[in-house]
């Protein structure tokens, strides 16, 4: 089994991406040669991990019946300063809001998702350091992050 996608170039910098039947858009920004259509690609990997770990904790929950009123993630990755410009660390934060007695629930779903059964979080921490944090209520409840050397 494979994952496969077909790819086109679309003229100066724009590449439209053929995923299972949905066409994504990358372009770079006009001050680069592109007409800024769509994002640029090095994101993809964060939405790709976004996706993967929140997918993992939306269907770990909803099996607990432990639903949250709102879930919400920010990923950030940091970039090197030198080429080739690439994540040198990436940081997941993990926002939930609802039910008290739910937050074991979330805080357990997402280290199952981080340890267990996410594929880009597995790969990804082949590369780089890969942190998260846990946000209940407006509480940080969990945390992982150490502070990454520059590179």
């Amino acid at each position: 089994m494979a994952h496969e996608i077909d790819v086109q170039w679309m003229g100066k910098m724009q590449f439209n991406a053929l995923v299972n039947g949905h066409t994504i858009v990358m372009d770079a920004p006009e001050k680069v040669g592109g007409e800024d259509n769509g994002p640029i690609p090095k994101p993809f990997i964060l939405t790709a991990l976004a996706g993967c770990t929140g997918m993992d904790i939306a269907a770990i929950l909803r099996k607990a019946d432990k639903y949250p009123q709102e879930f919400d993630m920010k990923v950030i990755g940091e970039i090197s300063k030198k080429t080739p410009i690439e994540y040198i660390g990436i940081h997941v934060i993990y926002y939930f809001t609802g039910e008290a007695s739910n937050q074991d629930a979330a805080l357990q779903a997402v280290t199952d998702s981080q340890e267990k059964y996410c594929g880009v979080s597995s790969m990804l921490k082949k590369a780089l350091p890969l942190t998260w944090e846990v946000n209940y209520n407006g509480t940080r409840v969990f945390s992982n992050q150490v502070a990454l050397a520059t590179a």
